[in-house]
This record gives C-alpha cells, structure tokens and sequence, in this order.
C-alpha cells in the first residue's frame, strides 16, 4: 500500500520532505503535485521505478522522460544549452513547460530518445515540487500521471491513492494542482517547435 503524505501547499513540512526523500533515495516511485498536474517520480537510476512508470503509463520506449530540475544550473548538468536556446529557457522558468534538449553524458541511456538521444528537462514553479528536488540534491526522474485511455491527468491526491495504491509506493497531496500537462517545446532541432500545447503559454515560441 502507498503511502499517503499531507503536504501544505505553502510551507512544506521538512520532515515529511526529508521522509518522502529518502524513500525516493531508497527506490520508491512517487506521484506528487507539481504546477501543472500530478506526475510520478522516482531517482535518477532507478530502473525498476522506470519500468514501474512505463507499465501505469502503457508507454513504450519512445517516450521523453522529464528530469525536474531545482534551477538552471542543475538543468545545465544534464542538457546541452546554445545561447540562443539559453535566452529562450531562462525567460520561461520556472514554469509550466518542458524543454527537449540533447542530453549530456550525466543522463543514463535508458532515459533517452533512441535515436535523438535527447532528453525532457523542466523547472516547475511549484513549492512543494521544488522542496522534494532541492532535499534530493538531482534532478527527479518524471511522467505526467495521465493514465491509458484517459483524457485528463489525475489530480486529486486521495483519488490516485484509491486507484494506484499498490502500484506507487507514496502520494503527496498538497491540494488541487490543475489538469492541465505542461507545454512541450523542442529545441534539437533548427527551430524550436511546439510538441503539444498545455500550460505554458506558446506564444513566445511561436
């Protein structure tokens, strides 16, 4: 059974942070809120939580992961930056976007898109979300939480440990957080393009 954490939105507790924390460190695979819509987590190099979050999604191996990220400098570590991308990601963060990017050799290759081996990577501007990675000290491995055959991400805390209580190990509830995924921009390209329209706005993109 997952365990169920009460979080306030505002002032997250440090000790139910640090909790939920090392559970991530010892292998558990969470869903917690972040500023867009619920998502699942789990450590870097855990490959039993990946293939946990693969299976709940029905994803196949195409998928991009989302490293979410503290700040600019920890993103710069997994992801390579040109100025002009630089510019662009700097003034969208934090905030309710994904950015596709070439990966750095940081990232574990089953992370990455098979043939462009790139990599999502994102900085949510979301209290709770930015206390659990700033403990954790790395990026935490993501997924939206939008089940197969569903339209719209789960968003309520108690409804997604009802229906996944035994295939995540904790659920932080920290309150409603929206239903809508975030904006997917990639940018491995020669000209950024939009991936699917959410959250973020686009216009600046566009």
């Amino acid at each position: 059974m997952a365990k169920y954490f009460d979080v306030h939105p505002a002032n997250p507790q440090p000790r139910t942070i640090g909790t939920v924390v090392d559970s991530i460190r010892s292998g558990a695979l969470v869903a917690y809120p972040t500023d867009s819509c619920y998502a699942l987590g789990c450590q870097l190099g855990n490959r039993d939580a990946i293939d946990r979050i693969k299976s709940i999604r029905n994803l196949d191996d195409r998928h991009h992961f989302t490293l979410v990220c503290h700040d600019f400098a920890q993103l710069a570590q997994f992801v390579r930056v040109d100025n002009d991308v630089f510019r662009a990601v700097k003034a969208a963060t934090p905030g309710s976007y994904t950015f596709i990017l070439p990966a750095t050799k940081e990232v574990p290759r089953q992370l990455l898109h098979p043939k462009k081996k790139t990599v999502g990577v994102r900085i949510p501007d979301h209290v709770v979300t930015q206390a659990l990675v700033s403990e954790l000290g790395e990026p935490l491995l993501s997924s939206t939480l939008l089940l197969p055959d569903e339209e719209e991400p789960l968003t309520q805390g108690w409804e997604i440990k009802e229906r996944l209580d035994h295939e995540v190990d904790a659920v932080i509830d920290s309150g409603d957080c929206g239903t809508e995924p975030t904006t997917v921009i990639d940018f491995s390209g020669d000209e950024p393009e939009i991936v699917r329209h959410g959250a973020g706005d686009t216009s600046r993109f566009e």
